[in-house]
């Protein structure tokens, strides 16, 4: 993956569909960052300034519906022919030799049995 010299995209977050990161090492005019999935261009980028932080901007992508599909699928963010960060999603079925699913199945379930664990601790309790 081609980096530009002093320039990073980090991932924050996803929430409600919108890829959030932060781009860092810009001096002077931001680059025109866009976004691809499977060869198409994907609308919607938005990048701002963080008040506050010289040289770091806020970049949102909402990810379209049409890019999600059974399997993994990858957006690239791209300054010209630069990949600055790339989006996987995983979506479908679960795949039983899959080691991210079930690493996030456990974590669910260990939610569930934390929350068991604390409302039997209230019960009890005096």
């Amino acid at each position: 993956m081609a980096e530009k010299p002093g320039i990073s995209l980090v991932r924050t977050r996803i929430a409600g569909g919108i890829w959030e990161g932060v781009l860092s090492g810009v001096k002077g005019e931001v680059p025109g960052i866009e976004a691809r999935y499977a060869g198409r261009v994907i609308d919607g980028i938005e990048v701002a300034p963080l008040p506050g932080k010289a040289g770091q901007h806020l970049v949102r992508m909402p990810i379209p519906a049409w890019t999600l599909n059974d399997g993994e699928q990858t957006i690239l963010l791209q300054a010209g022919e630069t990949v600055l960060a790339q989006v996987v999603v995983i979506a479908g079925e679960r795949a039983d030799d899959d080691l991210r699913a079930e690493v996030t199945l456990l974590r669910a379930e260990l939610d569930v049995l934390k929350q068991a664990f604390r409302r039997h601790c209230v019960e009890t309790k005096g």
